[in-house]
C-alpha cells in the first residue's frame, strides 16, 4: 500500500470510529455509514468537503501539518496517533536514516549485563532484537534460538505458538504491542526490510494480517505483563523502558519483577480508532 493510500485508509478508520456525539454534533438524520461523514469531518477542521475526500481517496496532495494538527483534534487523537498521522502525510517527526544494520554501541552488552538479575535487551528502531541479558534468556528461552531474519519482538509475539502460552492474556498484550510498533516504525513505513518483514508476519499470523488493518496506534505506557513460564511458574514484570542519550534509535526494555502475579495487567484495553 502506498503512503497516499495509507494515510487515506487511517482516515477513514478514524473518520468512521469517531462518534458525532464526541465532537459536539447532535442527531443529524439517519446514518448509513459509521461515525462521522466527511462533510462533518471538513466542516471541523476548516477545510473543504472536497479536498478532505481526495485526501482520504489517496489523491497525491500535500498536507500541511496544521491541517493535519486541527484533523487530530476533530478525531480527538493523542501524541502517538497525531505523529503517525503527521509522518503517514510525509512530514517527519523523527529523525530518519536506514533502520536496518544500526550500529550497536560497545557500552550496550555490558549495561544489559550489569542490569542482570533483571531481564532486559535492546531493541532497535523496527524492534529488533539486539542484546539481550542471562535473565532475559532465562525468562524468555526462545530469544536464544531465533535465525537472524526472525530476530524481531512482534515476530516472536505473532509467528512462535509458544509464546501464546507463555504470556498471559496473549490476545491483548499482542494487540497492545502491535500499536506501538506501527507507531514506532511510521519513518520506516516504505523500508524494503520493514515491508517485508509486515507481510510474512500477514502469512503466517492471522492475527497480525487481521489486526494490521485496524491502524491502531499506541504509545508506550508502563505496565505489567503476567507469564506462565513453564519452569519458573507464573510471573509478573513490570515494563520499564530506556532511551540512551545520544541513541534516540535505541531502547533498553526492563522487566522489573513484581511481588503478586495475580495483579491486573494494568492496563487499559488497545485502542480501537
Amino acid at each position: 500500500m502506498t503512503s497516499d493510500f495509507e494515510l487515506g485508509d487511517y482516515l477513514r478508520s478514524l473518520r468512521e470510529s469517531t462518534q458525532p456525539s464526541t465532537v459536539g454534533l447532535g442527531h443529524r438524520g439517519r446514518r448509513r455509514t459509521p461515525g462521522l461523514r466527511r462533510e462533518e469531518v471538513a466542516m471541523l477542521a476548516g477545510v473543504s468537503v472536497s479536498w478532505y475526500t481526495w485526501l482520504e481517496q489517496g489523491r497525491p496532495i500535500k498536507a500541511s501539518v496544521e491541517v493535519l494538527d486541527a484533523l487530530a483534534r476533530v478525531f480527538g487523537l493523542d501524541g502517538a496517533q497525531r505523529d503517525h498521522l503527521v509522518e503517514l502525510a510525509g512530514h517527519r517527526t523523527r529523525p530518519t536514516g536506514s533502520p536496518i544494520g544500526v550500529d550497536v554501541p560497545d557500552w550496550a552488552q555490558r549495561l544489559l549485563d550489569s542490569i542482570d538479575p533483571i531481564p532486559a535487551y535492546l531493541l532497535g528502531p523496527t524492534w529488533e532484537y539486539l542484546g539481550w541479558n542471562r535473565a532475559q534468556a532465562e525468562l524468555f528461552p526462545p530469544i536464544t534460538t531465533l535465525a537472524e531474519n526472525e530476530r524481531n519482538l512482534v515476530w516472536v509475539l505473532f509467528a512462535l505458538p509458544e509464546v501464546r502460552d507463555l504470556i498471559v492474556g496473549w490476545e491483548h498484550e499482542a494487540r497492545r504491542s502491535l500499536a506501538q510498533f506501527r507507531a514506532d516504525i511510521a519513518p520506516w513505513r516504505d523500508d524494503p526490510a520493514v515491508h517485508d518483514l509486515v507481510e510474512r508476519l500477514r502469512r503466517v499470523s492471522p492475527e497480525f494480517d487481521e489486526w494490521w488493518d485496524r491502524h491502531d496506534v499506541a504509545g508506550f505506557e508502563t505496565r505489567i505483563r503476567r507469564f506462565n513460564h513453564p519452569t519458573l511458574g507464573v510471573l509478573g514484570v513490570e515494563y520499564q523502558q530506556l532511551i540512551p542519550a545520544g541513541r534516540s534509535d535505541l531502547r533498553v526494555v526492563m522487566q522489573l519483577p513484581i511481588a503478586d502475579a495475580s495483579l491486573d495487567s494494568g492496563v487499559s484495553d488497545p485502542p480501537t480508532g
